[in-house]
């Protein structure tokens, strides 16, 4: 019960500080609400005030309402995908980014846009609709698949094999996007500038619509895992002997994470580093406690991403600095000193 209220005081913390940055976001951007406050249009819109602008109606909820639920939803996805993955593979390193899910994500969803014209037609309607997103998924949950059976022998992961796989993989995932690069049209050379930079431009209602079903599907299976991955702390065979399924765990998990890598490469691209940065910081807080560590991250990776979106929209004003520019600036030090504090080990 301790333990339970703790999470719940540090959660309530979480999501206090999530609201007030959030405040503040709604608040940021150059259009000029002819002295109102966003909060009395934002208000005004609720209530359907027939008096308020098409502009400012736009600007309050589809653009700047929209983009801050979308930064909470994906920054949410991506720390608590990171955080599934340390917990799985026994290792700080393992984030999707680092291990190529990322780029397996971003080069099947540049695929699509490039070369799905040639083939949409035969597909369902629905599958149309959906094909960037279908592709990101697949292209996470093969990665994923690839970077298991290379690096783990016997229940053991070997971290070098772990990483220089994601190297393989984003290489790979490069070469061919930059050949689909070269031979894409000016409209499909601006869509894959925007996966390989990230942003958050792109936000829409329908878009976080999605967004939320895959979160709240991926969390009741994922978030409930913490004593799971505590017990995988201790070695495979241990947590067999306490109960836990091992192999039906590992499923879960890679499946989960593919989903939740893929839906967020899918709607705002290549967004780094997010999946490192939170977990490391909470594990200095909570050790390697994941019952702790996986709900906490859920709130932290939505205000890490929430802020640098807010800066990504303020520094450059009134251009927009891309927001993966921003997250790997803040992730690249932490990376290399994760390498310096585990180099013996690893």
């Amino acid at each position: 019960m301790r333990t339970q209220s703790k999470l719940y005081f540090y959660s309530a913390i979480g999501a206090v500080l999530l609201v007030i940055i959030a405040v503040l976001a709604l608040n940021t951007g150059v259009y000029d609400f002819k002295g109102a406050s966003p909060f009395n249009i934002l208000w005004k819109y609720i209530k359907g005030d027939p008096d308020l602008s098409l502009n400012d109606k736009y600007v309050i909820w589809d653009v700047r309402a929209a983009r801050i639920i979308m930064a909470i939803l994906i920054g949410s996805m991506l720390s608590v995908s990171g955080t599934g993955l340390q917990g799985l593979f026994k290792n700080p390193l393992a984030t999707g980014d680092l291990i190529g899910l990322t780029s397996g994500a971003t080069l099947l969803a540049a695929i699509a846009i490039v070369l799905g014209g040639h083939f949409k037609e035969y597909l369902p309607e629905a599958v149309q609709f959906s094909l960037v997103g279908i592709s990101a998924f697949v292209g996470s949950f093969l990665s994923m698949m690839l970077v298991y059976r290379i690096s783990t022998s016997s229940g053991k992961t070997n971290v070098v094999m772990m990483l220089l796989t994601g190297v393989a993989i984003t290489a790979i995932g490069f070469s061919i996007t930059g050949f689909l690069i070269y031979i894409s049209k000016d409209e499909q050379l601006r869509d894959l500038t925007f996966w390989n930079l990230g942003s958050l431009a792109a936000a829409t209602w329908t878009k976080n619509i999605i967004l939320a079903v895959v979160l709240i599907i991926s969390y009741i299976i994922l978030l409930p895992k913490g004593k799971a991955l505590n017990a995988m702390m201790l070695g495979e065979k241990d947590a067999q002997h306490l109960g836990i399924n091992v192999e039906r765990l590992k499923k879960q998990i890679i499946i989960i994470v593919s989903l939740m890598v893929g839906t967020c490469v899918a709607f705002s691209g290549t967004i780094g580093f997010v999946g490192l940065i939170v977990p490391y910081i909470l594990r200095l807080l909570f050790k390697s406690n994941y019952t702790f560590i996986l709900p906490l991250s859920a709130i932290c990776g939505s205000i890490l991403l929430l802020t640098a979106d807010t800066f990504s929209r303020s520094i450059v004003e009134p251009s927009e600095l891309p927001i993966g520019i921003l997250t790997a600036l803040m992730g690249g030090p932490i990376f290399i000193a994760i390498l310096i504090k585990f180099k013996k080990s690893l």
